[in-house]
């Protein structure tokens, strides 16, 4: 079979803290409405909705701490995350062994065309359009768990120009990490260069070009992004 001179897209990598080594990405997914507070806020009930997710593509995810106002759209909102890095996977993994897959933690942003997406759930269609586009998830350095541990609890903050958007805590996640990896497995097979986006506290809100973003959560210290 004639092979075709094309051009080999790179492969992502996100840095790690404190070294000059690189995490290379597999997959991204990220899992919907996963505090209680942010649930009732877009209008769902928390207490009835089995976990659920969506993915990002790698190159959505961007550590330069810029974000380009995307096209095709008038209202884009800031989500603040944790994103988990894993470093091996399988199917059918027990929620007793999760965390023994998980390489790390990264402060994150799931940036989101507000308008887009809420035009795809009233038509029942995939959320990619509102969720997926380019450099669509800053992302900080990777903080790997043999040096700050698991963690599961700890503040989640988010301020736009030093104004306090958005206010959480990890402990307030309706499906913990373990349980994330574990559902996920289920369906998919994960596999090293995995990386979960956790779900974003209560507080959304809209973002315009020159606002600067404050993400921080305790064991990761703070990242901040600007829109330009």
């Amino acid at each position: 079979m004639p092979l075709y001179a094309i051009e080999t897209p790179p492969v992502v990598a996100l840095p790690i803290a404190d070294t000059d080594a690189l995490f290379p990405v597999r997959r991204v997914y990220c899992i919907g409405r996963n505090y209680a507070a942010h649930a009732i806020e877009m209008g769902h009930d928390p207490d009835r909705e089995a976990p659920f997710f969506f993915q990002k593509n790698p190159d959505n995810l961007d550590p330069s701490g810029t974000f380009p106002y995307p096209p095709k759209t008038a209202d884009v909102h800031h989500e603040a995350e944790l994103s988990v890095m894993l470093r091996s996977g399988g199917t059918n993994i027990a929620v007793a062994d999760a965390l023994e897959h998980v390489f790390g933690y990264a402060l994150s942003l799931d940036m989101t065309r507000r308008d887009l997406q809420g035009e795809m759930k009233k038509a029942g269609r995939p959320w990619e359009i509102g969720k997926a586009f380019e450099r669509s998830a800053p992302v900080g350095p990777i903080h790997p768990a043999s040096q700050v541990g698991h963690l599961d609890e700890g503040a989640v903050s988010l301020k736009v120009n030093g104004d306090l958007r958005q206010a959480g805590d990890l402990n307030q996640l309706i499906w913990k990490v373990p349980e994330m990896i574990a559902y996920l497995s289920e369906y998919f097979e994960l596999a090293a260069g995995d990386v979960i986006m956790s779900g974003t506290p209560a507080g959304v809100g809209p973002v315009v070009r020159g606002d600067v973003i404050e993400v921080a959560i305790d064991g990761l210290g703070s990242m901040t992004v600007t829109v330009v």
